[in-house]
């Protein structure tokens, strides 16, 4: 099952290890249980390290292991990310670890942020080779606003390219402790793996609850599974959950009788005993409902329920709004129940119904990012096999008329007409970390994007972080791809909202023989509008077909016209008929021709096929040849 469900399917484990991890699986005491996660950047070793706590706490046996063993969906294992938090219980010298691998990129911050919640520690794991990166800050700064205690650890140190004296003393400086207590670890090799964990054991505090008060615990995350209905993970607060015990969902009041309560370690294993003060672990109440499930609900128990529910989660703000329709317009009722599913497992998703006259049926979409966008609809193709046309992301502008009215757009087909006063368009602090040879190149980048410099600081001799404000519509696309390229890979990206700014945007209209066609339409700067329609104008004048007449492909803002293309007719050969004879029988049926193809041209529409919308929408570069293959 995809998403770090509960298959009833489980590896094979001998008797004796299933049975020693049993035991603990009942009422565990509160002071020997240790709840922590990991933080860090992508790709700096995060789920290597937690393979090699499965191996050495013995959950796992050599036998069952494999790469990436908390990284359940195929999409996590092609791309070597993580991509949903993963809950997995570890017995240590007499201790219960619940240990929580989170993902690294920005656009998965809320998976980060909701693990944060269920812990008291967190492992903030730096490589070794690569030293800080931004997503660490970030990732750092919501660690301690939640007043965990950091563990400050370097990975990778069996690397020929490892510096540990250098990144420990960098790291050190920005948490405020000695070099010497950040510690060191091999995720690959296991080397400091062992002292990792007894350090976990001696620093992190162990939870805090009242186990005789109304039971209470909170929902922080769940998944759809399709013969045992939703399951859901949570991590008790107060009192004591158990088996066949009747429990309600505080803020949807709905009541449901636990079938199966138990702790994943790392597959699901039933407790006759149920969950206590501080324990993480996972509800099945045989429920089909995707909507009675909300992550950051509480859970308590209906007999005796609790008077106030836990705070929950923030909800987290869609920074990209993208369309997504199927290109079978009959699909519809199967992406919306798609969505329903996937969005028990992926809490960020925001989705509402919309229509458009070139595409259909479909839905609005908001999205934490372009990754998040690009995971979503791989996961909606994969796991639900359906077939999907995304529109061009876009983000919330807030347009204000010249009579006070205000409209709120999320797509340009929902542009006001009329004279406009004012845009708004959001903003976005990011925060750029790289070696300082390339600030030349990140600054001529971020001003090519309209950014503002804020500040900019050097964490060592030769890595500085450089501070800009940036309008979230710049950076939506190619604006990762392009720093990546221009600091030849070393440079990372950070950002989070940061309000509004004024600016002077215009609606740039594809035109197809005069009919505006809203799925190519577009919200951009004036400055780069005329870029914008020429390209626009191009690539489609390669997609559509030739018709029976001429299409003139149009750019246009408002009423005035800033690119043109045209799409030549295709001749058919009238005077092949003709073996000679007068001209004037020729030039007859030329004449004849040509008011047939004016008098189509009156009444004909221009079929764009399905490739063609595809192409024209995608940012990959390569869908065009494609489409014209």
């Amino acid at each position: 099952m995809e998403g770090g469900c509960l298959a009833s399917r489980r590896p094979p484990q001998t008797l004796l290890k299933r049975t020693s991890v049993r035991t603990q699986t009942g009422q565990t005491d509160p002071a020997l249980i240790r709840n922590f996660c990991i933080i860090a950047h992508i790709d700096h070793g995060k789920s290597t390290l937690a393979d090699r706590m499965l191996q050495i706490t013995g959950v796992v046996d050599d036998r069952s292991m494999r790469a990436q063993y908390l990284d359940r969906m195929d999409i996590e294992r092609e791309r070597g990310i993580t991509i949903k938090s993963q809950a997995v219980r570890l017995p240590w010298n007499g201790h219960v670890l619940n240990m929580i691998d989170t993902p690294g990129h920005v656009d998965f911050t809320y998976e980060v942020s909701r693990s944060l919640q269920a812990c008291e520690g967190a492992i903030l794991l730096v490589d070794a080779a690569q030293g800080i990166e931004a997503q660490t800050l970030a990732n750092l700064y919501l660690a301690m606003n939640n007043d965990l205690n950091i563990i400050p650890v370097l990975n990778k140190i069996d690397l020929p390219a490892a510096q540990p004296e250098k990144y420990a003393e960098e790291l050190a400086n920005l948490i405020g402790c000695d070099p010497s207590d950040v510690l060191r670890v091999s995720g690959k090799t296991g080397v400091g793996v062992k002292e990792l964990l007894d350090h976990v054991v001696e620093t992190v505090p162990a939870p805090v609850g009242d186990a005789d008060a109304p039971a209470r615990a909170l929902i922080f995350d769940s998944v759809y599974d399709t013969y045992r209905g939703v399951v859901t993970y949570v991590r008790v607060i107060d009192g004591h959950l158990s088996k066949r015990e009747r429990i309600l969902m505080m803020s949807t009041k709905a009541q449901h009788e636990t079938l199966e309560i138990g702790v994943i370690s790392p597959e699901p294993l039933p407790s006759a005993l149920g969950l206590g003060v501080g324990e993480v672990g996972y509800l099945i109440t045989g429920v089909k409902d995707v909507r009675q499930s909300r992550v950051g609900d509480t859970v308590t128990s209906a007999a005796q329920p609790a008077e106030k529910a836990l705070d929950g989660y923030a909800h987290p703000r869609p920074m990209v709004y993208s369309g997504l329709y199927p290109i079978d317009g009959d699909e519809f009722p199967e992406l919306r129940e798609a969505l329903d599913k996937l969005r028990l497992n992926d809490a960020a998703l925001v989705y509402e119904p919309e229509s458009s006259a070139a595409l259909g049926f479909g839905f609005r979409c908001g999205f934490l990012g372009l990754l998040h966008m690009e995971i979503v609809r791989e996961r909606l193709e994969r796991e639900f096999n359906l077939a999907l046309i995304s529109t061009a992301p876009n983000v919330i502008y807030r347009v204000i008329m010249e009579d006070g009215t205000k409209h709120t757009v999320t797509n340009p087909s929902e542009f006001p007409e009329g004279k406009i006063a004012e845009i708004y368009e959001p903003v976005v602090k990011a925060t750029v970390l790289a070696p300082s040879e390339f600030i030349g190149v990140i600054m001529e980048l971020c001003q090519g994007r309209r950014g503002q410099l804020q500040g900019m600081d050097y964490l060592s001799e030769d890595r500085v972080e450089i501070r800009y404000t940036l309008p979230l519509g710049e950076i939506i696309f190619d604006f990762f791809d392009q720093l990546k390229s221009k600091t030849r890979g070393y440079a990372s990206l950070d950002y989070e909202p940061s309000g509004e700014q004024d600016a002077d945007l215009v609606k740039v209209d594809i035109l197809l023989q005069g009919e505006a066609v809203d799925a190519f339409s577009a919200i951009v700067h004036r400055e780069k509008s005329y870029a914008y329609g020429v390209d626009m104008a191009k690539k489609l004048k390669e997609l559509i077909p030739r018709q029976q007449f001429e299409v003139p492909i149009q750019a246009a803002i408002g009423a005035r016209v800033i690119a043109r293309e045209n799409i030549r007719a295709i001749r058919k050969d009238v005077l092949a008929k003709c073996y000679g004879g007068d001209i004037s029988r020729k030039r007859k049926l030329l004449e004849k021709q040509k008011e047939g193809k004016k008098r189509m041209k009156m009444v004909g529409r221009v079929e764009v096929p399905q490739e063609a919308f595809v192409a024209a929408l995608s940012t990959d570069s390569g869908a065009v040849e494609k489409a014209k293959k």
